[in-house]
């Protein structure tokens, strides 16, 4: 267990707690157990306009640990984590000058944003229900750079919370589920540009997605 200190807490149990966090497209953030519940308001039958983003208003470093709680308590779905995100040039990824992104999946890997980002929970497809996996790509672009074995069970066999732990450091990220790592993969600049230093983070889910978030941490990593 990391020792290293602690740049960002926050327990996501109540509103106040997401001050300053911003949601992109049309959902719900209600807490009927003492934790962050996300879950879009459209129809799945809305395709890719029913899925939502919800951006944490921290700036994070380039090297970077961060841990968070997950419960899957609804499904078919997909849960991803958007990291190292700013906008082209390195603007903020909250500049009201990018183009405006409500949660179809394009606006956020062919729009004018670059980040990483983690698929850890892929459920929304019957290809993805019958062979778990977690799929790492960077943006701008669709870039696949890394797959891993997803140990999270199912939301009927599923007994949360699962502790997630993202890692990169000096360009390598790694990917663990309570510990059990999943995937790692090097940014040596050769697939999508140079490799992103620091940025903000943001949950994102594919409807009719339900997941539950608790103890969100950033350290430095060792």
């Amino acid at each position: 267990m990391t020792s290293e200190p602690i740049l960002y807490r926050n327990p996501l149990a109540t509103l106040a707690d997401l001050q300053g966090f911003v949601l992109e497209g049309d959902g719900a953030l209600t807490f009927p157990r003492g934790r962050l519940r996300l879950e879009s308001t459209r129809p799945p039958s809305d395709e890719q306009a029913a899925n939502i983003v919800l951006w944490c208003p921290e700036d994070l470093p380039a090297d970077v640990e961060i841990s968070w709680s997950f419960w899957p308590v609804h499904e078919p779905g997909l849960c991803i984590l958007f990291f190292h995100a700013r906008g082209h040039g390195g603007r903020d990824v909250l500049d009201p000058a990018l183009a405006p992104r409500t949660g179809p999946y394009d606006q956020y890997h062919h729009g004018d944003l670059d980040t990483y980002h983690l698929s850890y929970f892929r459920r929304r497809w019957e290809s993805e229900r019958r062979f778990h996996t977690c799929n790492l790509r960077k943006s701008h672009g669709f870039h696949l750079v890394a797959q891993g074995a997803d140990p999270i069970p199912p939301v009927l066999d599923a007994r949360g919370p699962y502790r997630l732990t993202l890692r990169v450091l000096a360009g390598t990220v790694t990917f663990a589920v309570d510990g059990l790592q999943c995937l790692t993969w090097h940014d040596d600049g050769s697939v999508g540009g140079p490799p992103l230093r620091g940025g903000k983070l943001g949950l994102r889910q594919m409807a009719p997605m339900i997941g539950e978030y608790a103890d969100l941490e950033v350290r430095l990593p060792r």
